[in-house]
């Protein structure tokens, strides 16, 4: 029985329900998610997650309480993808199975990260029926967007706004599908009718000022959200790297991250690129990079000491995105290396790089400003270049340092009644 395998909990201690669709590190919402647990777990909280099972998951004696895995780049069934795409709009499972939670943990408050096509935010209803309250981290633009990414056709998009979601099935925004995009429209519908993240969540904790600005723009009220930026441990990250001759860029290869623009750029300015990650674009990259004739090396996938050993060693890490970026922890990753940031003026990138002091700023799909940016870190001496990555350390070490994400969220947390 699920009863008899979980760990005793401290009945005089607070408790933190940790709420996110993935159980492992894959990717920044992730890494957020596992690291604000280890925060609150090491200050003495009880921290209790709830997920959804998948075999990548990290072990817990919580799993059990798990909703059933929802994977949509696998093959399906008629009558599995029906039951999918009804989980996706609102999920009863999820809904049963935190119900259960609840009664056995009784948390203090419920922190959620990224709930939507898996969880659903049919959760926040259980949540609030036991008057738990109910903080959530926006980690994109879902709130506003109904494909979260504000992008269609490769350019910045803001045709849902003021309430016109029937544009994601107008333009088919779910990978060119109308079925896909279907599901998603009546997934916004019924959320907003029936207020699952505008009445059941009591803050939104945003980590951009941009973030929260558009949102503002878009709707939502100032007064349910907080600014808190994300964090990294600068005293886990060596900064006593040896400079290559190369900038880096790491993520996934996805049309938005402008990696066909810096391939130009880099071929325009006769500089060096290491490209680690994979993803759907590569294939495309790697013969933009031929016919260019640039100077490109794709590393693949690299994580751990590998990836930070190529960015500490870089010139300068290049975030040439052409999407609204929300507060990239590459970005934190690489000043806690000791190295500067390239990063394209959008979204919320602009205000994690202080232009000459940290890093440079290029115009986002831009190809000239962009080689015009990349020339000019080229052309600062070593010394230069590390004297900007050890502000950037030293900057993000006081504001974007986890004692002072710990202090914000328990401020917040005290605000909603949880002394």
């Amino acid at each position: 029985m699920v009863g008899n395998t979980v760990p005793a909990l401290d009945n005089t201690g607070k408790r933190l329900l940790a709420i996110n669709n993935y159980f492992y590190r894959r990717g920044g919402a992730e890494a957020v998610f596992f690291d604000h647990m280890h925060m609150f777990g090491e200050i003495g909280w009880d921290v209790v997650p709830f997920a959804m099972q998948h075999d990548l998951n990290e072990a817990s004696p919580w799993s059990d309480y798990f909703v059933s895995e929802i994977e949509y780049g696998r093959q399906a069934g008629t009558m599995r993808k029906m039951r999918q795409a009804a989980s996706v709009i609102y999920s009863l499972e999820a809904q049963r199975n935190i119900r259960r939670l609840v009664e056995r943990v009784q948390p203090s408050i419920a922190h959620a990260h990224n709930v939507y096509h898996h969880l659903s935010p049919a959760i926040f209803s259980t949540l609030k029926s036991w008057r738990i309250p109910v903080v959530m981290t926006v980690h994109d633009l879902k709130l506003a967007c109904p494909s979260y990414k504000m992008l269609r056709d490769g350019r910045v998009c803001e045709d849902c706004r003021g309430g016109r979601i029937y544009n994601v099935l107008r333009h088919r925004c779910i990978k060119g599908s109308l079925p896909l995009s279907a599901v998603v429209f009546a997934e916004t519908m019924l959320h907003r009718l029936l207020g699952l993240y505008r009445d059941k969540v009591d803050r939104l904790v945003v980590p951009s000022s941009f973030y929260l600005e558009k949102l503002a723009e878009w709707g939502w009220p100032r007064e349910r959200m907080v600014h808190i930026p994300n964090f990294v441990d600068v005293s886990v990250f060596r900064a006593d790297w040896q400079e290559g001759n190369y900038f880096v860029f790491a993520g996934r290869l996805a049309p938005e991250k402008g990696l066909s623009t810096l391939i130009r750029a880099i071929a325009l300015s006769g500089e060096r690129l290491i490209i680690a990650g994979t993803g759907p674009e590569e294939a495309s990259l790697r013969q933009l990079t031929a016919e260019l004739g640039a100077d490109v090396i794709f590393a693949g996938y690299l994580s751990g000491e590998k990836l930070h050993r190529l960015i500490g060693q870089s010139r300068a890490l290049v975030l040439p995105s052409e999407w609204y970026e929300n507060a990239p922890i590459s970005v934190l990753e690489t000043y806690a290396l000791g190295r500067p940031v390239i990063g394209a003026a959008i979204g919320g990138i602009p205000e994690m790089v202080r232009e000459g002091e940290t890093g440079v700023l290029a115009a986002s799909a831009d190809v000239e400003d962009l080689a015009r940016a990349l020339k000019e870190m080229a052309a600062l001496s070593p010394a230069g270049r590390a004297r900007m990555g050890a502000e950037g350390r030293s900057w993000i070490g006081r504001e974007y340092s986890a004692a002072a994400y710990r202090a914000r969220t328990l401020e917040l947390y005290e605000a909603l009644g949880v002394a």
